[in-house]
């Protein structure tokens, strides 16, 4: 998994606003390019402090302009972009 994409980097604090229009803090924990296409994996800053990776939802958006996040549009980019994070994530397990 790549640790700086443009603007974002993993570890950064980001805030967004939730249906409710609240503010929520967000985690970026990863950033991967497919198809020369550019992702983000983020969790809730929040979870992040308090639960294991097993109880942490985990949110992807596709990384526009190397600085915003924009939702993924199709149920199969969703997929394709879940199984490579999952992936990168079982790599980097195996190295340690």
């Amino acid at each position: 998994m790549e640790e700086k994409m443009g603007g974002i980097e993993v570890g950064e604090i980001l805030t967004v606003l939730d249906e409710e229009d609240r503010e929520q803090e967000i985690e970026v924990i990863g950033l991967l390019t497919i198809e020369d296409k550019e992702y983000a994996a983020v969790a809730f800053a929040e979870d992040i402090k308090e639960e294991t990776e097993e109880d942490m939802d985990v949110f992807f958006f596709q990384v526009v302009d190397g600085e915003d996040l924009a939702e993924i549009e199709t149920d199969e980019e969703f997929e394709k972009v879940s199984a490579a994070f999952l992936e990168a994530g079982e790599a980097t397990e195996d190295e340690e």
